[in-house]
């Protein structure tokens, strides 16, 4: 946007015309259900969305949802000054109701926070806004086509909410050279004269804004063979999406497609172009699932879709067209290059025996024979072992959840509680900038200090604040042992499902995470503090295992991560999770140093876990002993989870 406040032409965004039709679909058939724009910085996602809006006509608009916003100022709120003034219960609209019809624009929809999804979901699922609060009932209609931008490195979507996007689009900058000259160019003809820039594409617009119009108006008359109904439901059943709102979506997406070439029936074509948007997303079983799709594999469920047609499909029905593909856009096929992580599971690539010698020979924690150039990723050295595991498969393990004590002021989540926003009001208290008003409490403060008859005039002292309590997310740190006495085969398998489940649960509760390492030389900093845990598994998933047990530098580490993190972030709570048989070697001081870092954990007031991986009959209770020394809970590897590894949770002895 410029001063003049001209939106960069939607038809003059070079490249991603696969984005760009998504869009056009949703626009033509809002009942698709919006789309998901997912991509690194700079690839034109908020520009060509705000490009939208002159294409949709007057009644429309789009509104744009910051990720800050108050719940108030998103659902609607009372207006106090006309409570108090009239005694009357006067509603103002919030952003949903004022998208009613139009766009609802979400800009980095994954960091918005937890209690604005809810009231997401509750209006995307029932085009309604309804707000049930202090005594009063309102609703009010907010029918829009959702649409929401995010990068995936700062973290992923709620699977709630990323269902109820009908269509996904990833979107990557061009590495073709003539293009990104042409991007450069137009971008900046359009900041040195954007009126003129637009009223140069004004005709591509017009014409634009005139075929959704018309495929709009077409759109109900669009047939859609039972042969192609029968083909969708083969395609997703071959996928195993879940549910069904898979199917819906791709058959509105398909008959919308049709409209929009201009054809009276669905074909074959308009299927596999709602397959390529409509179902990627929806075939990831958990966090750590890969949400693209190859041409390979669509070209399967393409095939089975076609089984699935049957004796319904003719020659006649599939032939399309006579003049092939009408989308007025260029064909693009999805990316189906590798999703940035290591391949998926396989053998264990250990290469060990299970019955064999330990990799670092009769005894494990014996003299470090590594070389100066064996150092891990991210630091360290020492650790010659096996890779730690390929990335993890999807698991039914369900880790119990483990929490820091008190009551936190962090960012809103789903791990401690906390102060927050949302949640159940407790009682009214001291109002101060940024605290919820206490209706009741500030009506009932004015009626004590008011003597006469009446509504009593509200003064600034009678304001009273809400106190909430709801959850919030946290740093989450994990601090793993991957020495040589944690390298046999059955061992190593526990511990990486452990720390998988482990990270899969930060995952839900929207925590930051990071993970140091102890094996070798030293400990290191596998993975620093992100948002995205699929990030933190796929590092994790490519260190080495093996060597010495420095548990000492791995807590000494673990505190560095917690001061820094607290520098940037100070609300955030810090909770220590040590996944560990709580055995110190690597030197006869090795175990003072690991319990002088454990005291300085302690001083710092730092919740902690240990996860205890001992095995065998014969048992030390290092980790018993590493748990009582720092406060920590105390939790065997083997009662961690409730399915999939065992259950039960045991306390420290």
């Amino acid at each position: 946007m410029s001063a003049a406040g001209a939106h960069f032409p939607f038809s003059a965004v070079v490249g991603q015309d696969r984005l760009k039709l998504a869009l056009i679909l949703s626009a033509v058939s809002p009942g698709i259900g919006g789309v998901l724009i997912r991509g690194e910085k700079g690839t034109a996602k908020s520009t060509i969305v705000r490009g939208l809006a002159p294409l949709l006509g007057e009644a429309s608009r789009v509104v744009e949802l910051p990720i800050g916003a108050t719940e108030d100022r998103v659902v609607g709120s009372l207006d106090l000054t006309r409570v108090l003034r009239d005694g009357q219960a006067h509603f103002t609209p919030g952003l949903l109701a004022q998208a009613d019809g139009g766009v609802l624009y979400i800009d980095e929809v994954n960091l918005l926070s937890d209690h604005l999804v809810d009231v997401l979901l509750d209006a995307a699922a029932s085009g309604r806004v309804t707000v049930e609060r202090d005594g009063v009932s309102h609703t009010q209609a907010a029918k829009f086509v959702l649409v929401g931008t995010m990068n995936p490195e700062e973290g992923e979507l709620r699977p709630q909410l990323l269902d109820r996007f009908g269509l996904v689009v990833d979107v990557a900058g061009p590495r073709d050279v003539d293009e990104r000259v042409d991007i450069v160019t137009s971008r900046m003809a359009y900041d040195a004269d954007p009126d003129g820039f637009a009223a140069e594409h004004a005709d591509v617009e017009g014409e634009l804004s005139d075929r959704i119009a018309h495929a709009r108006t077409l759109l109900p008359s669009v047939g859609l063979p039972v042969a192609e109904l029968r083909r969708i439901a083969g395609i997703c059943s071959h996928l195993d999406v879940d549910g069904l709102r898979g199917d819906i979506v791709m058959a509105r997406t398909a008959s919308a497609h049709a409209a929009w070439r201009g054809a009276e029936q669905v074909t074959e074509d308009d299927v596999r172009v709602a397959a390529e948007l409509a179902l990627p997303h929806r075939r990831r079983r958990n966090p750590f699932d890969d949400s693209s799709m190859s041409e390979e594999q669509l070209d399967e469920a393409l095939g089975a879709g076609d089984e699935a047609a049957g004796d319904e499909t003719s020659g006649d029905e599939t032939s399309g067209d006579e003049d092939g593909d009408q989308s007025g856009l260029p064909d693009e096929q999805p990316d189906s290059g590798p999703d940035g992580g290591p391949d998926s599971d396989g053998p264990d690539s250990d290469g060990t025996d299970p019955e064999g010698p330990d990799p670092d020979g009769p005894d494990p924690d014996g003299p470090d024979t590594d070389g100066p150039d064996t150092d891990p990723p991210g630091g360290g050295g020492g650790a010659t072992g096996p890779q730690f595991g390929s990335r993890p498969a999807s698991g039914s393990s369900r880790v119990r959840t483990f929490r820091a004590d008190g009551v936190g002021d962090g960012d809103p989540g789903r791990r401690s509680r906390a102060r927050s926003t949302r949640g159940a009001t407790v009682r009214d208290i001291d109002f101060t900038a940024g605290t919820p008003v206490h209706l009741f409490g500030t009506v009932l403060a004015a009626a004590r200090r008011s003597s006469g008859d009446g509504m009593p005039a509200l003064e600034p002292g009678d304001l009273r604040g809400a106190e909430r309590i709801g959850t919030e997310s946290n740093l989450v740190v994990f601090l793993v042992d991957l020495s040589g006495s944690m390298t046999a085969r059955s061992r190593l398998a526990a511990v990486r499902e452990a720390c998988v489940e482990l990270l899969r649960d930060s995952y839900t509760r929207r925590d930051r995470v990071a993970v140091v390492v102890a094996c070798g030389k030293d400990a290191y900093v596998a993975v620093p503090p992100t948002r995205s845990v699929d990030i933190a598994v796929s590092r994790l998933a490519q260190v080495r295992t093996g060597g010495r047990t420095p548990l000492g530098e791995g807590l000494l580490r673990s505190v560095e991560i917690i001061d820094r993190a607290a520098r940037t972030d100070p609300n955030r709570r810090p909770l220590l999770v040590v996944v560990s048989d709580g055995r110190a070697t690597g030197g006869k001081d090795a175990a003072r140093r690991a319990e002088a870092a454990a005291d300085e954990v302690v001083r710092r007031g730092v919740a902690s876990v240990v996860v205890d991986c001992e095995q065998g009959f014969v048992k030390l209770g290092t980790a018993v002993a590493l748990a009582r020394r720092l406060g920590a809970e105390y939790v065997p590897l083997a009662d961690l989870a409730e399915t999939g590894l065992a259950a039960g949770v045991r306390g420290v002895a």
